[in-house]
Order: C-alpha cells, then sequence, then structure tokens
C-alpha cells in the first residue's frame, strides 16, 4: 500500500490519489460523489448571501448536499451551481432562484469523511435487499400538477393548486418546476417532488415530519424516495 498523506481538508485531486492509494483502483471525482463522498466548498461573506452567514462568521466551508448539484458536479461541470446547503449556524437552507454558482476551485473533502467512506468500502455493512422500481429516479423528470395534488395532499396549510398556478417562487421555473409535459397546454407543466418539499418546509413552513411521510407512504413518490432520503441523510435530518 503506497503512503500518501490525507490533509485534514483534502482537494478533490487529493482525496482521489489518497483513495486510489488505499484501495489499489483509481478514483475519480465521480467516483467519489458517486460513492456518497460528500463535497464542502469555501464561501466567502457577501451581502447578497448574508443569511448563511451567522453573526461574525466570514467564512466558512458549504456542504453541497442537493442530489442534482452532485450529480451536476459528477458530470464534470465547469462550475458549482449550490441550491441546498447548510448554513454557517448548521441549519438546513434552500437558496432562493438559481442557488448560487461557485468556482470548483474551492471545493474540499474532509479527513473525517474520507477515512469513514474507506472503513465502509473496506466492510460493507449487510443489508436487506429489497425490490427496486424499474424506473431510476435520475431519469424522470417531474409529476404533474394532478399527481403533486394527491402526492402532497394534507402536509401543510399551503393551497398548493393555487400555487403552481402562479408559477412563481418554489412552484415556478427557478423553484420545483422543472419542463413542460411534451403534451403542451396550461395544464402541462411538472414538478420535481423533491425540490419542492424542499420549498414546502423552507419557505411555506410544513413541517418536516409530513414530509417525511409523503414520501414514505405515496405510490406517486416511490421512484423519488432514494432522492429524498439521501437529500436527508446529507443535510442530517
Amino acid at each position: 500500500m503506497t503512503s500518501i498523506s490525507l490533509p485534514y481538508r483534502a482537494t478533490a485531486d487529493e482525496a482521489c490519489a489518497w483513495l486510489t492509494a488505499q484501495t489499489g483502483t483509481p478514483w475519480t471525482l465521480a467516483r467519489l460523489l458517486e460513492q456518497g463522498g460528500l463535497a464542502y466548498v469555501w464561501l466567502d461573506y457577501s451581502a447578497e448571501w448574508a443569511q448563511l452567514f451567522a453573526d461574525g462568521v466570514t467564512r466558512y466551508a458549504a456542504p453541497v448536499v442537493f442530489i442534482e448539484d452532485t450529480r451536476h458536479l459528477a458530470a464534470g461541470g465547469a462550475d458549482l451551481r449550490l441550491r441546498l446547503t447548510r448554513d454557517s449556524g448548521n441549519l438546513p437552507i434552500q437558496l432562493p432562484g438559481e442557488g448560487m454558482r461557485v468556482s470548483k476551485d474551492g471545493l474540499h473533502f474532509q479527513e473525517r469523511d474520507l477515512l469513514r467512506l474507506l472503513k465502509e468500502l473496506q466492510q460493507p455493512a449487510q443489508v436487506e435487499t429489497e425490490p427496486v422500481s424499474v424506473v431510476l429516479p435520475s431519469a424522470l423528470k417531474g409529476l404533474s400538477r394532478e399527481q403533486i395534488l394527491i402526492a402532497f395532499a394534507g402536509v401543510g396549510k399551503v393551497d398548493l393548486d393555487q400555487g403552481m398556478a402562479g408559477g412563481v417562487g418554489i412552484f415556478g421555473d427557478d423553484g420545483a418546476r422543472v419542463r413542460k409535459n411534451s403534451r403542451g397546454g396550461k395544464n402541462s407543466h411538472l414538478w420535481h417532488p423533491v425540490t419542492l418539499a424542499f420549498g414546502l418546509h423552507d419557505v411555506h413552513r410544513v413541517p418536516m415530519s409530513h414530509l417525511k411521510k409523503a414520501f414514505a407512504t405515496q405510490p406517486l413518490l416511490r421512484d423519488w424516495r432514494a432522492d429524498w432520503l439521501e437529500s436527508l441523510a446529507l443535510l442530517g435530518e
């Protein structure tokens, strides 16, 4: 085994080089993220993003926890679109609009996370397998207005029907609305249920317990459950 030191905060190249030496197999940023490696980006205080910084904090490492953000990184994106993270007080927060675009130069991985990942690779946990859907979440685009109304019925006091009809904020193109259905027409829009759920919690204060129940029980959300659970785990929820 090659001896390569692991920095406390490792760049993507340093993390991959260390894992390659430890496992004897090649590692890339895409593989690291796909295996559950948690990436952080250094953020400097700005008035535009003041909501991310507690009093007196001028710089901190924000975790990349949204699945769509990590997929963008894994696909080789030139920059990072940070849309869901934790603020400097360790509270989950969804950034408005299209989120914050930051350079990949500030990307790093923490030593403790990499050591944990290596341990999991060397000693994989024994888990019971369950049938999985033939439709992968990554292949899905969204749910229709009618499906959203059924899937999130009764989760809170927000008027979902009115919100989707208005198409602003979390219900619009800068929020959870992802594209139009190919059929066209006024009822052709689709919404990303995971993005919408976090928006309902952050913006409209819908209890997280109600949203967790929806993803656990609603058949329409079954194919999105893996994305939902992974985002929750990364957020520590």
